[in-house]
């Protein structure tokens, strides 16, 4: 009789990483050097300290050592609220009939609510090592606002949170617990700064992008004493952090004999998805294991689907240093869509390097789709998963449907990043058969792709 797996595949604490993973250091053909916005000649880390915290710069630019030690205050901290569990979904195989075996990765079992805070703990750590006084960031659904004000509420960091407009208006509820932390948090576009009036005259019935929230925290932390810029997507150092997340899962796959052949995340600007796939990604370079790797987006904002691999901005106000990305362009401004967090116009450079080149594999899905997914896995699982979240549970479930016609008895792992509990306007507006899908057309795609600059 074959051995049941648990239904969670635990790590104890002894068995935390103690060191993140760097893909840039196993990658053949690395991604392109980010660009200064005036000079447009490479960065250098003179360049970026002016916004990024040294450490953090250091980091993004390290293209040479695989691993890269956790700093002790770091690992205590994430001691609280890891290792996050491994979870084989036998209710959801069970209803689905399916011979394939499900497991799914929650970083949601913490205050915050996902797995942001993975990065969020470091990057406020770091912060204080350099002296600094405050911070700024931007944030979109608001999972990663939540999460740096509580990084910088446990170190004493004043913080200010530009909320994408529409993310703030459909989730009171996430920006009272970002300011329970003690942040101030600024509906985006804004008049408080210089890009947001700019936005607001030019589109003043916006409903605000990540791309408009960048550009102000950017001009926030220059003009603000002991100030710095820290985000939770799309940059390289920020996967880095991120990899935790993969690193537990593929101990715990090892832990009990479990082979993946699928690897499924949501992704927007590639947080989550490029810390989850991180340790995976060097057998695929190597051909020594095939192991398919999926990144699933929202139809609304099809950043590697239907966008172009070019040197863009990260940000509206075309400030910040320019990427090697997948974008939709700067000025695109996606619709105003429950997901959230996956509205950014580009997906971090060694996502988008490693699908050029082949590595991986993209979907996009639409939200009502989406979210059929999310009820039915609520219901058998007993997690309400954010809409970001229900992405991957969508293609998930694909594949196993998939596996139930073909009798295959593949193993698929997903990431679920987090809670909906704060999404519950979407969850009515879905229940009540008021949630509308929006695919953009390819004209409106060209509006943003038209403002991708030419390098």
């Amino acid at each position: 009789m074959e051995k049941r797996i648990p239904t969670r595949l635990l790590l104890e604490e002894k068995e935390l990483p103690k060191h993140w993973y760097n893909i840039n250091a196993v990658m053949k053909d690395k991604h392109e050097p980010c660009l200064d916005p005036i000079t447009k000649k490479p960065c250098t880390a003179e360049d970026l300290s002016k916004v990024f915290c040294k450490e953090l710069v250091n980091q993004e630019l390290n293209f040479t050592d695989e691993y890269i030690p956790i700093p002790e205050d770091v690992q205590e901290f994430y001691k609280m609220v890891r290792p996050a569990p491994l979870i084989r979904a036998y209710c959801l195989e069970k209803v689905l009939d399916t011979p394939a075996e499900i497991y799914y990765k929650f970083e949601g079992n913490n205050t915050s609510g996902s797995h942001k805070l993975n990065s969020a703990i470091p990057q406020a750590y770091y912060a204080k090592q350099e002296g600094l006084k405050n911070l700024t960031t931007e944030t979109g659904a608001g999972q990663w606002g939540t999460a740096l004000s509580m990084a910088c509420a446990f170190y004493g960091l004043d913080l200010t949170v530009f909320m994408v407009k529409c993310s703030a208006e459909q989730k009171p509820f996430r920006k009272a617990v970002i300011e329970t932390y003690g942040a101030n948090v600024i509906k985006s576009p804004s008049t408080t700064t210089s890009i947001g009036r700019k936005i607001l005259e030019e589109f003043p019935n916006t409903t605000g992008s990540l791309g408009c929230a960048v550009s102000e925290a950017t001009e926030k932390a220059l003009s603000t004493p002991e100030c710095k810029y820290v985000l939770g997507s799309v940059l390289d150092y920020v996967i880095l952090h991120q990899s935790i997340i993969g690193l537990e899962t593929k101990l715990a796959l090892e832990k009990y004999g479990v082979q993946p052949d699928i690897l499924i995340s949501c992704i927007g600007g590639g947080s989550n998805f490029g810390g989850f796939i991180a340790p995976f990604v060097k057998d695929k370079i190597n051909g020594t294991k095939d192991i398919r790797i999926v990144a699933v987006e929202p139809k609304s904002c099809p950043s590697l689907t239907r966008g172009k691999y070019a040197y863009d901005y990260g940000d509206t106000g075309r400030i910040t240093p320019l990427l090697k990305m997948y974008t939709l362009g700067n000025g695109y401004i996606p619709a105003s869509s429950h997901a959230g967090g996956l509205r950014y116009h580009g997906v971090n450079p060694i996502i988008s390097k490693l699908y050029h080149d082949g590595y991986l594999e993209a979907v996009s899905v639409e939200q009502t789709k989406v979210f059929e997914a999310a009820v039915k896995f609520a219901k058998c699982e007993g997690i309400l998963p954010a809409p970001e979240s229900s992405h991957s549970i969508k293609v998930a479930i694909n594949e196993a449907l998939k596996c139930k016609q073909t009798g295959e008895k593949k193993k698929i792992v997903f990431c679920l990043t987090g809670t909906g509990y704060f999404d519950l306007n979407a969850y009515t507006a879905f229940n009540n058969k008021e949630m509308q899908d929006y695919v953009p057309t390819d004209e409106e795609l060209q509006k943003g792709f038209s403002t991708i600059p030419t390098i």
